[in-house]
């Protein structure tokens, strides 16, 4: 076996010896380029043809680094190889650097190559077993692993000063993607519509809490047809989270690998600082309810509805009947007793709209909240200057925080302290950021009054059009803007009348109103057509 492993060792290749070439590139990129796959297998063919060689294989790894030899090429290449007992092999490289581009790894592959017997050739080197030959060798490995350790470096630091003037120069978030823009330099992230629209409907919906949960976003993420999805059609719970919180929908960058906080960014934002700092806010604890996983179009009132006998939460399934299945609610309670009775879906939300449709304002009741809600948008708008000086002159004093804090962080060599020093100096630098985007949003009103005029007094109007939606998100969203309670249901009595304590703020208002006798004109420029009362 020594005398077989030394033979192989040292033959020599001649013409009619069999060869097999290897080609790599580390990005996609290089493939359409000089160097790529194709233009290497092209140089190794000729020198096969100068030498008389027989190429039997060709190997290739696409995007896989030099500093590695755990290759899928390579791995597939050194199995090949060693099958080939008796038979020693060639291999053609076009370059040193495309064997390895580190001295480590070149030195691993070579003792794995010679292990089987095979031996390098390349039209770019000549290699050799003698000192002198394996000295230039590591040399010029050497200098290959420094090249490719310079070519990280330096794009490192372009990409470092890219991002500290503002350009994000990663992979760009769902929402964004890369465009030229005049005026800038290189590309910068854009605005990616319609899928841009439905980030920002979701993450504003979360901070609003028109999004209960995660699992919400994740299923009005699932119902858009712009939004990318998994190969199952479905959106991971990993992608809500993930989108939740980047702050680069704000406007902002945070690298923590380069001691980047809340760097101000270029490109676009989707949404304010304010409304990435309440999504923040509520994925610490803050949201009203845990994620649900069992929340379905077929079920709008599961977790909403309680059970009359226990005050729990009904659940809902779907019921296998002789020739179909059926949809219930049913108390999962044990103990209560009404546990596991079942209760028809079209029967307890067919009392759930008739509760709904209760709620709706009498015609003098609607027009008289139109005209507080305007008297009301009018007076807001007079306060907003006011608003505006006092926060200005908040601002000097969240700047002297800061640095009284920063001072103490550069005198200090505490661990403890300088963790919480620059704890709190990234809170009050979220501060000022808020601070300053309410100051620019004051007096101008994010949508034309008319706009949320029409869109408030519709809803009041009538719930039970939002109700009838095909969209689970609607139907949740009238449950939070109309109640703010969970209701009772008795399987015989249904749904009692919503007390005052049950409603949210608005709706009580108008019940409260609607027990006071009162005669008032209605305003102006009110359309009764267009905000109807009706159903």
């Amino acid at each position: 076996m020594k005398n077989d492993s030394r033979s192989r060792n040292e033959w020599e290749p001649q013409q009619g010896s069999k060869a097999v070439i290897y080609a790599r590139v580390s990005s996609a990129a290089q493939v359409k380029k000089g160097d790529g796959l194709g233009s290497q297998e092209t140089r190794c063919r000729q020198l096969a043809q100068n030498k008389g060689y027989e190429v039997v294989r060709v190997f290739r790894d696409e995007g896989a680094s030099g500093g590695m030899i755990d290759r899928p090429g390579m791995q597939e290449m050194l199995k090949f190889l060693k099958a080939q007992k008796g038979s020693p092999y060639v291999i053609l490289i076009d370059d040193i650097s495309r064997l390895a581009r580190g001295l480590e790894a070149h030195i691993q592959l070579r003792t794995l190559i010679s292990g089987i017997g095979a031996k390098l050739a390349s039209p770019s080197i000549e290699f050799g077993e003698d000192s002198d030959s394996m000295l230039v060798e590591n040399l010029l490995a050497s200098v290959s692993q420094h090249q490719r350790q310079k070519n990280a470096e330096q794009t490192k630091n372009r990409m470092k000063a890219r991002v500290m003037n503002g350009y994000y120069a990663f992979n760009p978030p769902v929402g964004y993607k890369f465009a030229h823009v005049p005026g800038h330099s290189g590309k910068m992230m854009v605005v990616d519509d319609p899928v841009a629209g439905v980030v920002r409907e979701a993450l504003e919906g979360y901070a609003s809490g028109r999004f209960e949960t995660q699992n919400e976003v994740r299923l009005f993420l699932e119902s858009s047809p712009h939004f990318p999805k998994n190969r199952n059609g479905t959106v991971h719970f990993q992608k809500v989270t993930n989108l939740l919180g980047k702050v680069l929908y704000a406007g902002y960058m945070n690298i923590p690998e380069w001691n980047l906080h809340l760097h101000p960014a270029k490109h676009e934002p989707l949404i304010s600082f304010e409304t990435y700092q309440a999504i923040q806010d509520r994925l610490q604890g803050n949201a009203k309810a845990p994620a649900r996983k069992d929340l379905h179009d077929d079920f709008p009132l599961r977790s909403f509805v309680t059970c009359s006998g226990c005050d729990k939460p009904m659940t809902a399934c779907w019921s296998s009947g002789r020739n179909a299945k059926y949809p219930y609610y049913l108390c999962s309670t044990k103990g209560c007793p009404d546990y596991r009775k079942s209760i028809r879906k079209e029967t307890l939300e067919g009392d759930f709209k008739v509760l709904l449709t209760q709620l709706r304002p009498t015609p003098n009741l609607f027009y008289m909240a139109s005209a507080m809600f305007k008297e009301l948008w009018e007076d807001r708008n007079r306060l907003a200057n006011d608003a505006a000086q006092a926060m200005k002159a908040q601002l000097p004093v969240l700047e002297q925080r800061m640095e009284k804090y920063l001072t103490r962080l550069v005198e200090t060599d505490n661990q403890t302290a300088i963790q919480k020093y620059e704890t709190e100096i990234a809170r009050l630098e979220g501060e000022k950021i808020i601070l300053r985007e309410k100051i620019d949003k004051c007096g101008r009103p994010l949508e034309p009054f008319e706009d949320c005029f029409r869109t408030a007094m519709t809803f009041l109007a009538n719930p039970c059009h939002y109700w009838s939606s095909d969209r689970l998100e609607d139907k949740r969203m009238v449950l939070r803007l109309v109640f703010a309670k969970k209701l009772a249901y008795h399987r015989k009595e249904g749904f009692r009348t919503a007390k005052n304590d049950e409603l949210s703020l608005p709706f009580r208002y108008l019940k409260n109103l609607d027990a006071v006798k009162y005669e008032m004109a209605r305003p102006a420029g009110i359309e009764p057509a267009t905000l109807s009362l009706e159903g």
